[in-house]
């Protein structure tokens, strides 16, 4: 079916290679139901799923799921953890799959699909109560959201202060203790200010004690800016590391190769 050719110049506008939209948001562009049919039945547009579409052979990259779920989906997903590090050039592991783990952190349910759409990655899905506590609530996910930075490029990511923070709740479940400590020696740059605001935001013990403990051995030149006094450490040891050796000061287990 032939399509108008002004309007396949204003949908490709409005969608361009690689992108992913909706029905709903192609509405709202005044794109006639009709008209978005016919786009689908000339071949212009290609199905993802009931009311997902893409441009017609078009390759979607992980971003363009990313940017889709947070501007046309509404989500309120954000890159975080070692994802976010990545991004910003602060690990320096390489990934032996073809397909990376982009790591999601959010209050929303990840759509199905997304983990089909894009050939170069698959997206995990983590809660943003397991760092802010059990208590959490919409406002304390707000003030955390302020130190979101968002880049036009793509999409939005955490801050490397509390993408940090995010990485230790993983530690030693998914991330190794020897992983963590390796990235956390990378992050001589990270905003005092900033930093403090996050911990006391971050209400799990562990990550807290964690963070010092690495900090401190690595003697970056922020921590020296940081009030600890004000933070709460809780009481009782922490087994972070199975069979490792107990640190006194932050009442955790490291590894017997630790000093």
């Amino acid at each position: 079916m032939a399509i108008d050719p002004q309007r396949r110049k204003e949908l490709y506008r409005l969608v361009p290679e690689g992108a992913l939209t909706s029905r709903n948001w192609l509405r709202l562009q005044n794109l006639s139901s009709h008209a978005i049919d016919n786009s689908v039945k000339s071949k212009q547009l290609e199905t993802i799923k009931n009311g997902i579409y893409k441009r017609e052979g078009a390759d979607v990259e992980w971003g363009d799921v990313v940017y889709f779920l947070q501007s046309v989906h509404g989500s309120d997903f954000i890159v975080g953890g070692i994802s976010s590090l990545e991004l910003q050039k602060l690990s320096h592991y390489l990934s032996l799959s073809e397909r990376r783990t982009i790591h999601l952190y959010g209050l929303d349910n990840v759509p199905v699909w997304i983990n089909i759409v894009s050939k170069q990655a698959s997206f995990k899905k983590h809660s943003k109560g397991g760092i802010l506590g059990a208590g959490f609530t919409k406002e304390h996910a707000a003030q955390l959201d302020n130190f979101i930075t968002t880049y036009p490029w793509r999409n939005a990511k955490r801050s490397a202060a509390w993408a940090i923070l995010e990485v230790l709740y993983q530690v030693p479940h998914t991330i190794s203790f020897e992983h963590a400590d390796e990235l956390m020696q990378g992050l001589n740059t990270l905003p005092p200010r900033s930093m403090q605001k996050l911990l006391e935001l971050c209400k799990n013990m562990k990550v807290r004690r964690l963070f010092f403990y690495l900090s401190e051995r690595h003697n970056h030149p922020w921590l020296s800016k940081l009030d600890k006094a004000a933070l709460d450490f809780g009481s009782g040891n922490r087994v972070i590391v199975e069979g490792g050796k107990l640190d006194k000061n932050y009442q955790i287990t490291i590894p017997e190769s630790y000093e």
